[in-house]
């Protein structure tokens, strides 16, 4: 089966292919037979409800500096294709919110992977509050007298932006820090959405896992370790990629959440676990395939795209 694959992305010609998951996608869509077509959502149109974007043919290859071989520019239907890879990074603002609606009027018919609808309905760090029990103790408000109420309660914690991303932002208070109130007043003046108050998990310098689901079921782990005096594990800021076995808490954490991801239609998901609690559900461009499959051999892409075909073939 060959498939007509839109990828909406960040601009292909910025990308690092050495780590980049989207890029891995479009390496294994390609060698499975199905074309690719890139856009970006700065040439999304809809018109009379039909909705359009202005992108390039892509063969890619690996070779730094001329890993995408592009076509000519040109304007395409989106109802034309059978797969849209939502691939575009975080964060997760109005502009990625509009996109999920201009992709929501090709839906099912062309099948958005993941799902924009619930790609819109899922933030991350507040799909997870969806499974109880999961989750270290929690707070998401932009509330002081809650905020300080929290710290009181439960001492050492972490301070995230709502909708950060990478790691970016994250700061860890101890019970007697008194940079915490101007941390916030920092926040404040960056954004007024609230902020995420979590009990410090000291498990945390050990690693913490990313764990890749398709479909709803876990497909593999990689484990990633701060650096020395950091709390930050993303890879992005710093933090090592190692391989680890799945135990027997991340299979009961996939277990809990896996049906719902199936039934929204997510079908490629990393969830972030340290120590025994569930973080987050990174739902908009997940990455950390390029790392499972250097560490342990599995190939997350390859299990995806079989999936898809499959999909395709009943619809």
């Amino acid at each position: 089966m060959s498939l007509k694959v839109a990828v909406q992305m960040d601009p292909i010609e910025g990308i690092n292919i050495e780590g980049d998951t989207t890029f891995m996608m479009m390496e294994m869509a390609q060698a499975r037979g199905h074309s690719l077509f890139v856009y970006t959502t700065r040439t999304l149109a809809m018109e009379d409800g039909r909705v359009f974007a202005r992108g390039r043919q892509v063969t890619v290859q690996r070779k730094v500096g001329e890993h995408a071989i592009l076509g000519d520019w040109r304007r395409v239907d989106l109802a034309d294709f059978d797969v849209i890879l939502l691939r575009q990074d975080p964060p997760f603002d109005m502009n990625y919110i509009d996109s999920t609606f201009f992709l929501e009027a090709v839906h099912p018919q062309t099948l958005v992977v993941n799902n924009p609808i619930e790609v819109r309905n899922a933030p991350e760090k507040l799909f997870v509050t969806k499974f109880p029990g999961l989750q270290p103790p929690t707070l998401i408000t932009n509330d002081r007298d809650a905020i300080h109420d929290f710290r009181q309660r439960h001492g050492d914690v972490v301070l995230k932006p709502l909708n950060g991303r990478g790691g970016s932002g994250v700061t860890r208070h101890l019970a007697d820090d008194p940079n915490l109130d101007s941390l916030l007043e920092i926040h404040a003046e960056l954004s007024d959405e609230p902020v995420i108050l979590q009990k410090f998990l000291p498990s945390v310098t050990k690693g913490d896992k990313r764990i890749l689901l398709v479909d709803g079921e876990a497909v593999g782990a990689i484990n990633r370790v701060p650096k020395k005096g950091q709390i930050r594990s993303n890879l992005a800021v710093g933090g090592k990629a190692e391989a680890v076995e799945l135990t027997a808490r991340d299979r009961e954490i996939c277990a809990a959440i896996g049906p719902e991801l199936k039934a929204r239609g997510l079908l490629f998901v990393g969830i972030d676990v340290i120590g025994e609690y569930l973080t987050e559900i990174n739902v908009t461009s997940p990455t950390g395939a390029v790392a499972l499959r250097t560490f342990t051999g599995i190939d997350a892409a390859d299990i995806l795209w079989a999936r898809i075909e499959s999909l395709r073939a009943a619809s």
